[in-house]
């Protein structure tokens, strides 16, 4: 499978490290490059380690971004905007992930809200990426516990970020099988909340 891989962080580096060990094409790699501290962000780092084109990723991915003949982009930890446009060059389309038992906690800041407002449990999405904030079909998803004692932090690495890796790989293995796992999300349970930020808890 020809593949772009937009992201970062860990995620992004071991959804690249995903792909690679499969055996996939990986036509590109759209990361964040060197930051403040001058370092380059673990998966534009692990592009060019692997030698793996590799391109700064804008805020905007358009059909111009993306190189011919692709067949699906992976959205891993990406915080970028993939077009129509983009989505209709590739195959497939564009599978991304998002930490949250979708559709409840819709936005960016779903590990945050799920603590914030005592869920027990939530669990992680991967999905077809539409033109919506995390709205798009629902290819594969799972659950987990949230402790009593968890942050953002020890959620994220103990079980969203490997789980997001799992459901990417399964979404991954069901096309090579030539299926497209799908499903509409049922939008009467749909939550979507802002950015997290103490000023609006506040009411401030």
């Amino acid at each position: 499978m020809r593949v772009v891989i937009v992201g970062q962080q860990w995620l992004g580096a071991q959804a690249l490290k995903l792909c690679l060990d499969r055996g996939d094409d990986i036509a590109l790699a759209l990361a964040p490059a060197a930051g403040d501290s001058e370092e380059y962000d673990r998966l534009h780092a692990a592009a060019m380690q692997a030698r793996v084109p590799a391109q700064v990723c804008p805020r905007r991915v358009e059909a111009a971004h993306i190189p011919s003949g692709v067949d699906l982009i992976v959205a891993a930890h990406a915080h970028a905007f993939i077009a129509t446009s983009a989505r209709q060059a590739a195959r497939y389309g564009a599978l991304g992930y998002h930490p949250s038992l979708l559709p409840r906690h819709r936005g960016r800041d779903a590990v945050r809200w799920a603590i914030h407002m005592g869920d027990p449990i939530t669990g992680g999405t991967a999905y077809w990426m539409d033109d919506g904030a995390d709205t798009g079909p629902i290819a594969a998803q799972d659950w987990c516990w949230i402790r009593p004692s968890d942050t953002p932090q020890t959620l994220w690495r103990r079980e969203l970020a490997p789980m997001g890796l799992r459901l990417l790989a399964a979404v991954l293995g069901e096309l090579d099988a030539g299926h497209i796992p799908s499903r509409p999300q049922d939008d009467t349970l749909a939550t979507w909340e802002p950015a997290f930020s103490s000023k609006l808890l506040s009411g401030s």
